[in-house]
């Protein structure tokens, strides 16, 4: 078994996180501005926000893992665009929105163009574009490497 269903955030505040998100043009059919879950249609997987407090205790109620204090986890998001314009485009509708610019969208050493926001939680997502990428039917990013 080889994929990735669902992709989970625990945010510190469910509703300023779902506005956030719908805002920088996330789909959710959730209705309630504050509701106990979200789950956002993205093309191939499903992003979903859950309470901070409530997911630590689903991995384990009796001895919850101790949340973070701040400072970079080791992972990051990414959202794979089409060309620099969208990715430029895409930033500045999630700092209008209350991202923070992490770093400014500009060419990289691998050939493309990318930068980096982070979300109300302090989520790292990197927005690129590289030219030589190719998009599937659904809009899923297609890596062919040789091996």
């Amino acid at each position: 078994m080889n994929r990735i269903n669902l992709i989970c955030l625990g945010v510190r505040d469910i509703k300023k996180s779902l506005a956030f998100y719908k805002n920088i043009g996330f789909h959710t059919y959730e209705k309630e501005d504050k509701p106990a879950v979200v789950f956002f249609d993205n093309q191939g997987t499903k992003l979903e926000l859950y309470p901070l407090e409530e997911l630590v205790r689903d991995i384990d109620a009796e001895n919850p893992p101790p949340l973070s204090l701040g400072g970079f986890g080791g992972i990051t998001l990414a959202c794979n665009l089409k060309s620099e314009a969208e990715v430029d485009a895409f930033m500045k509708r999630v700092k209008e929105h209350g991202g923070v610019i992490a770093k400014q969208p500009q060419k990289v050493f691998w050939g493309g163009y990318s930068g980096y926001f982070q979300d109300p939680d302090g989520y790292y997502w990197e927005v690129a574009y590289g030219p030589a990428w190719k998009f599937d039917d659904n809009n899923m990013l297609v890596i062919e490497e040789d091996h």
